[in-house]
């Protein structure tokens, strides 16, 4: 039966963080979680019904007590007794049973809501633009899809479902309590002030501490998440400080014990308080009412109904009193699950945009130029661990950009390291717009065709192949889904790699690991390779593919390179520029422009740039 939250719940609303009570929430807030609710809407109505209905009963059974002790064990009516027992009962399964369905209907609502919110994210951030990638944390963006959407969940269950029944239980208790013996019920709320003080106070110091323990806890998985990765892992073993990691883990959950050991504390003493105060009013009722039974101005049934009633009354009273904190956290959830729907894409699929053949293989750059985004642009500060303000110019990156790669082409990019080689290989798969002039594939500006259609066009190589931790087979059919197993080795038999994948003992079921580091770096690229083969694409970008290799990796990605590029147009970054001397078109780019063009033997007789970084790069290769 709905009798409000007890102590445990009521002291948990306690330690929700009352500063979110000074937070300003957009009103227009309110109308668009109204809004969003709306599919749900009977469900809610339903909902909110019974949870009225079952809050109101919350006095039938002490009323049903009255009766029983008055009208039937005093007057020795034994057929009232048993009568007025089976209605006790029947009202305990009546009552089970709107529990069971308002807990099942709560449950649909609140999993209805965060299933919309989740999804809507989700699809919201995958289409987000590169940049804002590059600028937010991973861990703050998926606590908005986890933390903050169940907190806006519970806006439409345990916010809403205890603010109407506790407020419903208050009024219907209050009520009946005066009706039974005014004098009485004024006594006893007269001691309830005295709880409403000790829960402010006990409220503020959990709070702090509360907050103090989220910060410290949050430390520790950052601690735990940078040090447990392979790259952290690796680095704490090739410095060897596992001592000084070691202490200072420990003084990091030091201090999550001390304040787990304040907040226990702050607890029982809130919890004894909790029991003290209805204890003693209790005490007051039978005082008070029994001095009344006594003097026959009070019933006994009457009193015992006083002293049921008043122990109802406590947890909707104490509910009450952070009804405000619940609903601005809720709020706050919301608004910070709504600023991340709200951010726009740089990167938007134009409502009249048409579908790229996957034929289109020719490239060209028409005057382009081009600058990063500033981070206002493209990210929130509240998905930043450390958000500052720009520190650097945002200076154009590329001027005037223009060339052509005709079909079948390889073009390759060369040049000093910042120069912008990446970011004009970025513009062909449309990660980011260009400001000025335009980037067309297969004749048509990029910003002018569908997404998927362009991303279907396009394939990429980078030098740090990305793998999912999953399966060989699984990573290379998420370029071509409907793949067969003897796609996938042909792809792997281009790629130079099907031999040692055959070896494994798991063969195509053998699991990557993370970001596929139970590879080595040639056999990841090589892995990569097969699955540009498996999507094939018209148009390749190889972006220093087989840079960080040694000799032996290097020739056997190489040869797999010569197989991926073999009658497609390909653009290629190369930092050793001996493995794009075949190129058909060389350019050189510096500081963001294209400074010099040809072909290798072309290039060397201009002299120039190019001239300068190939002797140099003989000459390192020369051997001591």
């Amino acid at each position: 039966m709905a009798g409000g939250p007890g102590p445990g719940a009521a002291w948990r609303h306690l330690r929700s963080d009352r500063s979110v009570v000074n937070n300003r929430v957009d009103r227009r807030t309110v109308g668009r979680i109204l809004r969003f609710a709306g599919p749900h809407r009977r469900l809610i109505s339903v909902f909110l019904t019974l949870t009225v209905i079952d809050a109101a009963m919350v006095v039938v059974t002490p009323l049903l007590v009255q009766k029983i002790v008055d009208d039937g064990i005093l007057a020795g009516d034994r057929g009232l007794v048993v009568t007025l027992a089976l209605a006790m009962a029947g009202v305990a399964v009546f009552s089970g049973v709107l529990s069971v369905l308002s807990g099942w209907l709560s449950s649909r609502i609140g999993e209805g809501l965060i299933f919309d919110l989740r999804t809507q994210v989700f699809g919201h951030v995958q289409r987000q633009s590169l940049a804002f990638f590059t600028r937010t944390q991973t861990g703050a963006l998926v606590s908005r899809l986890n933390n903050d959407v169940i907190g806006a969940q519970r806006a439409f269950t345990s916010t809403l479902s205890s603010t109407v029944a506790n407020t419903i239980a208050v009024v219907v208790v209050g009520v009946t309590m005066v009706a039974l013996s005014w004098q009485v019920t004024l006594l006893c709320l007269a001691m309830f002030p005295v709880l409403f003080l000790i829960s402010r106070y006990v409220s503020g110091r959990l709070a702090g501490l509360t907050r103090r323990q989220m910060d410290g806890n949050a430390d520790l998985g950052n601690v735990m998440t940078e040090r447990f990765n392979v790259g952290g892992a690796m680095l704490l073993k090739l410095f060897g400080r596992r001592s000084e990691e070691d202490a200072l883990f420990a003084d990091k959950a030091a201090v999550v014990r001390d304040l787990g050991i304040k907040i226990a504390l702050t607890t029982r003493i809130f919890g004894a308080s909790m029991m003290a105060v209805p204890a003693l009013a209790t005490a007051l009722v039978y005082g008070v009412g029994g001095n009344l039974a006594i003097d026959r101005t009070l019933t006994v049934g009457t009193l015992l109904a006083l002293a049921t009633l008043l122990l109802r009354l406590l947890g909707p009273l104490q509910g009450l009193s952070n009804v405000r904190i619940d609903v601005m956290t809720a709020l706050v959830s919301f608004e910070r699950v709504f600023e991340v729907l709200d951010l726009p894409s740089l990167v938007q699929e134009r409502p009249d945009a048409v579908v790229l053949p996957r034929s289109a293989a020719r490239v060209e750059f028409d005057a382009v130029s081009f600058t990063y985004p500033k981070a206002d642009d493209v990210s929130l500060a509240s998905l930043e661990a450390v958000a500052r303000v720009e520190s650097r110019d945002h200076v154009q990156v590329l001027h005037d950009v223009t060339f052509t790669a005709h079909p079948g082409q390889m073009v390759a990019l060369v040049g000093p390291s910042g120069a912008g080689k990446t970011t004009i290989t970025h513009l062909v798969a449309r990660l980011y717009d260009v400001d000025g002039g335009a980037v067309r594939v297969g004749g048509e500006d990029v910003r002018d065709v569908t997404l998927e259609s362009l991303e279907d066009a396009v394939g990429y190589v980078t030098q740090d192949a990305h793998m999912f931790h999953d399966t060989i087979r699984a990573n290379l059919q998420y370029a071509a889904p409907g793949a067969t197993d003897d796609a996938v080795w042909r792809a792997l038999e281009a790629a130079q790699i099907a031999t040692l994948i055959r070896g494994l003992p798991d063969g195509l079921d053998t699991v990557v690991g993370d970001r596929g580091y139970r590879l080595s770096g040639g056999e990841r690229q090589r892995l990569a390779i097969a699955r540009l083969l498996l999507k094939s694409p018209a148009i390749v970008v190889l972006d220093e593919a087989t840079a960080h290799l040694d000799s032996e990796s290097e020739a056997a990605v190489q040869r797999a390179l010569d197989a991926a590029l073999e009658g497609r147009t390909s653009l290629v970054i190369a930092h050793r520029l001996s493995t794009v001397r075949g190129a058909d078109l060389i350019l050189v780019v510096d500081g963001g422009r294209i400074v010099q063009s040809g072909t290798h033997i072309q290039l060397l007789r201009a002299g120039g740039l190019y001239a300068d970084l190939y002797r140099t790069q003989l000459v390192e290769d020369v051997p001591a």
